[in-house]
């Protein structure tokens, strides 16, 4: 499979990336795909939601009215669930909502979420760039000549690119981040995935690595 490298300013670069079938050509596993990006969205909750239960609810020391002749329940304490103000019935306490996958699970969730947005052609590799300077400008001019404007866009980097990151970072929808960090929920988010071509070389490398080691 082959993608061609594109300039910033939307023309041809004259070149092309061959993606090998060995890692690019995989059949995707959409069950993968739906634990990482539970995983992560699950990760995301701080899990600090809490209520009182009637032991912790302040008062109800006294009682609250005399035992009888009022008609009304033999109440002992003001805490009750069933009153205003009382506790809270099995309401939520402090918890970790993380769940865990194995790198090899990420990885290959990943590695699919990839696939299903190479074969829709929601992926653009473009020669390497860079800003002297931090220039959203800049960085909507290169979104503009590569028709990703107003879209959420995933830019995917070789190496930190300091400047890269700051240009973008202001238009809305748009994440740059290394090659080697994004989730497969930032892949799946995005409408288009603008690769620098360094990166996607990267990319390729540490999967056949990966793909070595695992047939080993």
């Amino acid at each position: 499979m082959k993608i061609k490298v594109l300039k910033t300013d939307g023309s041809d670069a004259g070149r092309e990336v061959e993606l090998d079938d060995a890692v690019f050509g995989i059949e995707p596993n959409d069950h993968l795909i739906y634990e990482d990006i539970r995983s992560y969205l699950f990760n995301q909750r701080r899990g600090s939601a809490n209520t009182k239960g009637r032991s912790e609810v302040r008062g109800g020391g006294r009682k609250a009215y005399r035992q009888k002749g009022t008609g009304m329940a033999r109440r002992g304490t003001i805490r009750s669930p069933l009153l205003k103000g009382g506790g809270t019935v099995f309401g939520p306490k402090p918890r970790d909502y993380s769940i865990r996958l194995t790198k090899k699970m990420r990885r290959q969730a990943r590695l699919s979420a990839l696939v299903y947005k190479i074969r829709d052609n929601a992926v653009t590799v473009v020669e390497d760039f860079d800003f002297d300077s931090p220039k959203t400008a800049s960085a909507v001019e290169i979104l503009r000549a590569l028709d990703c404007e107003n879209k959420k866009v995933l830019v995917l980097t070789g190496n930190n690119r300091n400047n890269v990151y700051k240009s973008f970072r202001n238009i809305p929808g748009v994440v740059v981040m290394e090659v080697k960090d994004p989730a497969t929920y930032h892949i799946l988010n995005a409408d288009v995935i603008v690769f620098h071509e360094s990166g996607i070389n990267k990319l390729e490398e540490s999967m056949k690595g990966k793909a070595v080691e695992a047939e080993a």
